[in-house]
């Protein structure tokens, strides 16, 4: 009788043990996630904040302004373009 409460004692314990191990592996993988999560968020405001920053640089008037400011471009009147005629390409027959 002695072996076998023996026995289940060692089997309750052995149980305990494997409890405690399993809710502390528990807590540390809930930790975990929770903290990528909070990491995937703090990603996904990073990428909502780039793409409007993107589109902020990449508006027309934005572009222009610089074009015109940094660069001194101005646009294009007719009065200042410039025509470039190519002559006629030789027959191919005649002789050379």
């Amino acid at each position: 009788m002695i072996r076998v409460n023996l026995f289940l004692a060692l089997l309750l314990m052995a149980s305990a043990i494997s409890l405690v191990t399993v809710r502390f592996q528990t807590r540390e993988l809930f930790v975990a996630s929770e903290r990528l999560r909070a990491h995937a968020h703090e990603l996904d405001e990073e990428w909502r904040r780039l793409q409007l920053e993107r589109a902020e640089l990449a508006r027309n008037a934005r572009i222009d302004s610089l074009a015109r400011a940094d660069l001194h471009l101005v646009s294009v009147t007719p009065d200042r373009t410039i025509y470039l005629q190519q002559p006629a390409p030789a027959a191919q027959g005649a002789p050379k």
